[in-house]
């Protein structure tokens, strides 16, 4: 039987933190941690080094709660879901009726990558449904952007607060709808230069020759490796089901490469595509989900051009 907020939920049960002191953070994290290993609960915390091991020091001795990873945990989009997926999957097999989870971003996702984590806070509303979980993401209003509260707002279906409420998120959208929209991207400063290569209607070795062509050996060989596969993929997709003409275009940079693979379509119908393997046959799916573990960065856009999808191989934090 579920306990606390999330007794009688079905599914997942997530909500966001906002906190403006490391007091508040405390006041919402420690019921949930105490209550979760109270209840027998399988509770995990991964936080980043200094929340984390404020938390860790605040908790009571010898209390059941495994700390993990976060930096490791949320390296990618794609990784994150895969790896909490295996985790919950474990738990249920085990016998575990709720799962309780806090967790956080590193800040550095609130930068010019935080297009793609927003896109994972609305889709793991749907990702872990299917498990017992009661979650909590925690965001520190005093470093995070305005925007990106806006979005968590927009991914979170309620708010956990200090004085022990849970809140309906009155601006929650649900996951297919808000991953369906086009949110703003941050343009790449390498893309005001003209490309170094560009081709129309290339076929894939083409464009994977165009990638070796571009690199000059200034990132690590698996970084432009991946890179390759994913415009592979990219360009194959859109040969296949996308409108021509389609076109590459690629800059090289001292930290990065960055890909940008448009046709004249509207890019695939699955609102979870690149973060979720393809589980209703949409064209192009699973070719779209490799390239999300792939890359460091990926971006989609829907407009007058058609769709876009901006491939980013080596540092994506541009301006960071």
């Amino acid at each position: 039987m579920r306990t606390g907020a999330a007794a009688g939920h079905q599914g997942y049960y997530h909500e966001a933190v906002r906190y403006d002191s490391d007091d508040e953070l405390l006041a919402v994290l420690l019921p949930f941690l105490i209550g979760g290993a109270e209840a027998g609960e399988p509770t995990f915390v991964a936080l980043g080094e200094r929340t984390g091991g404020l938390v860790r020091s605040a908790l009571p001795p010898g209390l059941k709660v495994e700390f993990l990873p976060g930096g490791d945990v949320y390296g990618r989009p794609t990784a994150a879901i895969r790896s909490y997926r295996r985790l919950l999957a474990e738990q249920v097999a085990d016998g575990a009726n709720q799962i309780r989870i806090v967790g956080e971003l590193p800040p550095v996702a609130f930068g010019p990558t935080w297009d793609w984590w927003a896109r994972y806070e609305a889709a793991i509303n749907h990702a872990y449904d299917e498990f017992p979980l009661w979650s909590m993401c925690a965001y520190d209003s005093r470093i995070t952007p305005a925007a990106v509260l806006a979005d968590v707002a927009r991914t979170h279906p309620r708010f956990a607060t200090p004085d022990g409420r849970h809140v309906p998120s009155p601006t929650y959208a649900p996951p297919a709808s808000y991953l369906l929209e086009n949110h703003p991207v941050v343009p790449d400063p390498l893309q005001a230069a003209p490309p170094a290569v560009e081709l129309t209607d290339p076929t894939a070795a083409q464009a994977r020759a165009a990638v070796h062509a571009v690199d000059r050996g200034l990132l690590p060989v698996d970084d432009v490796e991946d890179l390759v596969v994913a415009v592979s993929e990219t360009v194959t997709n859109a040969q296949r089901y996308g409108v021509p003409p389609v076109r590459v275009r690629l800059w090289p940079g001292d930290d990065r490469i960055v890909v940008t693979v448009n046709d004249g379509g509207v890019g695939p119908r699955d609102p979870f595509a690149g973060l979720l393997p393809a589980g209703d046959g949409d064209p192009g799916g699973l070719g779209l989900w490799i390239t999300y573990q792939s890359c460091n960065h990926v971006t989609m856009r829907r407009d007058a051009d058609g769709f876009t999808l901006r491939l980013t191989a080596g540092n994506p934090h541009h301006g960071c």
